[in-house]
Order: C-alpha cells, then structure tokens, then sequence
C-alpha cells in the first residue's frame, strides 16, 4: 500500500504574498484603464500615469520581498505563476464582452466594452511588458545584494528596492508602448508620437517609483517576517 501523501508546507507569509500578488495582477490591468493626474510639477509641468501602475509597483514589491526573504528563485516563479491569473483575467473579459450578450434591459455594454476591452496587440504587449520587467527587478534587486538567490541579507534593502523598481519601470514602459503603438497612426494621420508617451510616463513612474517602493518594501519584509514567526 502507498503511504498518504505528505502534505505541502509553505511559509506563512509566501502563501498570503502569492494570494495578493495574483489579485494584483489582475487588478493592475483593470485600473489601467484610468488616467490619474499626478499634479503639476516644477520643469516637469503637469503628469498623468494610468493608474494600473499603483497596482504594478505593489506587484513589484512583492517580488522584490519575496527576493529578499525567500530567494531569487522562488520569486521569479511567483512571477512566473502571476502569468496564470493575467491571462485568464484576459480571455475572461474578452468572452464576456465580445461573446457573452448583454440583458436586454442593460444599456452599458458599448461603456463596459469601452474600458474593459483591449485589443490583442495591447494584451500581448502587456503579457511581453510584465514578463519581462518583473523577471527584470527580481534579478536587479538580487544581484545588488551582492549575492544571487540569497535571500534575507538584508543589506541596503530600501535603496536596492527603488533601484531595481526604476530600471524595470524604464523597460516596462518601453516594452509596452512599443508594442501597442509602433506603426500606428492618430485620427489626423500622423505616426503616434510614441517617444513622447515614453517620456511622460517614464517620468510619472519614476516619481512613484521613488514615493512608493522603498515605504512599502520595507513594509511587507517586516510583514512577512513577522507571518512566518
């Protein structure tokens, strides 16, 4: 007879983390639909960011603390597994809106498919953009600890956050707008200015980036090591 299976232990923290990670991912995709302004800003002037950022920079943290308490390795597979709810959450919302009818009482379908809709070009862009980028500071941010995978050095931990969250914002910035808008054309005819999107909202990430990672990282290492107590 075989023996019971052993059942699977996880840290505390690394199941929560997983759990919030994978909702964020969705949810990043969902609120970019909306452009936040950031302000006026001296020389800069005025800012706007899609507001799915606020939702990515936390996905960025919590690689990043997954990074520092458990190893560059099991990180880069809980970005790796975030590829599971993204996509998903994208055929999801395709089927309800190009295949599943609204009631006939409902008279927001042309609104819902407005905001929610994204064409497979931008889809495929933010599969490409969030890969890439994720993976990206999760090596950044492992490598500036001096060590590859050693997780919980602890060294500069702040500092190596916001660090890797600049870079991998630059990439995820150029990546997506690459892809979504090269070769496109505006209503007037003209090719889409796309390194005048780059550069605004290269510089509205960078600004959040600064704000909010080096808080919130800290934040969650403490969180988690207080979880898994």
């Amino acid at each position: 007879m075989s023996s019971p299976s052993q059942p699977i232990s996880i840290p505390r923290a690394l199941f929560v983390f997983s759990l919030l990670y994978g909702g964020l991912a969705v949810l990043a995709g969902v609120l970019g639909t909306k452009l936040a302004s950031l302000g006026h800003w001296p020389i800069l002037g005025d800012l706007a960011v899609e507001s799915g950022i606020f939702a990515f920079l936390l996905l960025v943290v919590l690689s990043s603390a997954v990074a520092e308490l458990y190893g560059q390795a099991v990180a880069n597979r809980l970005v790796r597994y975030g590829f599971i709810p993204l996509i998903v959450s994208m055929v999801l919302l395709t089927v309800v809106i190009r295949v599943v009818p609204p009631a006939p009482f409902w008279s927001d379908q042309d609104a819902f498919a407005r905001l929610l809709g994204q064409g497979a070009r931008m889809q495929f862009a933010g599969l490409c953009s969030y890969g890439i980028s994720q993976t990206l500071n999760v090596y950044l941010f492992s490598r500036l600890a001096g060590g590859l995978g050693s997780g919980g050095s602890g060294k500069l931990l702040m500092v190596r956050a916001w660090i890797a969250s600049l870079l991998s914002q630059v990439v995820d910035t150029v990546i997506f707008i690459t892809i979504s808008f090269y070769g496109t054309v505006e209503a007037n005819g003209q090719p889409m200015p796309i390194g005048t999107i780059m550069e605004g909202q290269i510089v509205s990430k960078l600004i959040l980036s600064t704000i909010m990672v080096p808080p919130f990282i800290w934040l969650f290492v403490r969180l988690g090591r207080r979880l898994d107590r």
